[in-house]
């Protein structure tokens, strides 16, 4: 199980973060991702693996004026 964004998620196997924020409709080019206190360079979303305990926060940017 990890936490994203304060809610608990219960993963089904093995899957990336941005594999995950794929399946969760996230625009990649319009989000920050927190991963366990740390930014996570978007370059290291394909290789970075979630696992059991995994803490996100993903932040999306809203333009405007």
């Amino acid at each position: 199980m990890i936490t994203v964004n304060g809610k608990e998620v219960t993963l089904t196997g093995p899957l990336s973060v941005a594999d995950y924020l794929e399946q969760n409709n996230y625009q990649i080019k319009r989000i920050a991702v927190e991963m366990n206190g740390d930014i996570l360079p978007k370059y290291s979303y394909s290789d970075t693996m979630l696992k059991d305990g995994d803490r996100l926060e993903v932040v999306s940017f809203v333009g405007g004026g």
